[in-house]
């Protein structure tokens, strides 16, 4: 997904990337660098900081911000 896919889907829940940051209790200026590094990627994060919060946003916004985020690890 691209970051403008992501942010659209946030203001339909009335929320953006900031306030979301916020509720969720990462910082701010974390999750834009999160999103702005691995959105459009087709690999999975190997931080666990960035993998978390990908998986959140995902889980948030109902689809998968890089594909395979949401399987489960067995």
């Amino acid at each position: 997904m691209k970051k403008q896919q992501i942010h659209a889907r946030l203001i339909e829940r009335d929320t953006n990337f900031r306030q979301w940051a916020i509720a969720h209790r990462y910082e701010p200026r974390t999750v834009t660098q999160v999103v702005n590094r691995w959105c459009g990627r087709k690999d999975l994060p190997r931080g666990r900081l960035s993998y978390r919060i990908l998986r959140d946003l995902s889980r948030e916004i109902g689809r998968e911000v890089i594909p395979g985020i949401l399987a489960e690890v067995a």
